[in-house]
């Protein structure tokens, strides 16, 4: 069984989709997905169901709906009561965020140790789980609850491939994904600084400063504040022309080799 959640909540049993009808199931089974072998009480699930409008007969409506789910999993999940909630185990099923965060907990080992073509290989790994916002058709109390937990888990791990991907010298492979992801995250410096490093490598300064004063702006306008350390960092080694900001030469693939940094993994 295949539990997946980086996208549509979807279930699939040998390759084929179980139908998985209506968003108060679909959001009954990623609540408790997502609490692993916790209880996830009445209470909660009606907060992630209905928000601060819970009808009535709540409980009767959840107890309905985890039901469903018994019949619709059969023995390869089991759902069981603990008063006053519900506890799910899905034994050995495989769960996309569960598999992500491993892939990108490797993928950072890789990084901090120095074996930056591990990084990328881990880390667009992982980022290749995601097929869109997570839990797109789960009810809106829970996923707006848990998306911006989840988003930044993944801008963590874009940011990480970016990262190990300049270290090898990627840089213009990397400049149009990541102006595409400046553009998704205009207000995330980190994105900002690598792309005005890697514009920098491409022998476009000019267009590297202007993305700095483009973003000063927006921070200011939007939230008040001026850019913080990284960028002015960034922007001065630019002006500055420091030699540390080069980085490594492209390093030539060996011969069959993939691309180091396949693009549009960035989720829309």
């Amino acid at each position: 069984m295949e539990y997946r959640i980086l996208g549509q909540v979807e279930v699939r049993h040998e390759g084929r989709p179980v139908p998985l009808h209506g968003a108060k199931p679909r959001t009954v089974l990623s609540a408790l997905l997502l609490a692993g072998d916790q209880v996830v009480y009445d209470s909660q699930l009606g907060d992630h169901l209905w928000g601060r409008k819970a009808p009535a007969t709540m409980n009767a409506q959840i107890y309905t709906y985890v039901s469903r789910l018994r019949k619709l999993l059969g023995p390869h999940a089991r759902i069981t009561r603990r008063s006053p909630g519900y506890v799910m185990e899905t034994g050995s099923a495989w769960f996309d965020l569960a598999e992500f965060t491993d892939r990108s907990r490797r993928g950072h080992e890789a990084l901090a140790a120095g074996d930056h073509r591990g990084a990328v290989r881990l880390l667009t790994s992982a980022l290749s789980l995601w097929r869109g916002p997570a839990l797109a058709n789960a009810c809106a109390p829970l996923a707006e609850e848990v998306r911006p937990h989840l988003e930044e888990a993944r801008i963590t791990a874009l940011t990480g491939r970016f990262e190990a991907g300049l270290a090898l010298g990627a840089h213009a492979a990397l400049v149009p994904e990541l102006t595409r992801t400046v553009r998704e995250y205009p207000l995330q410096e980190r994105f900002r600084a690598q792309l005005m490093t890697a514009l920098y490598r491409c022998h476009r300064q000019a267009d590297a400063l202007a993305l700095y004063e483009q973003g000063r702006k927006m921070l200011k306008g939007s939230l008040g504040v001026d850019p913080g350390t990284l960028l002015r960092e960034v922007m001065l080694a630019i002006l500055h022309s420091d030699p540390a900001l080069l980085g490594p030469v492209r390093e030539r693939a060996p011969a069959g080799a993939g691309r180091m940094a396949p693009p549009g993994l960035a989720v829309r």
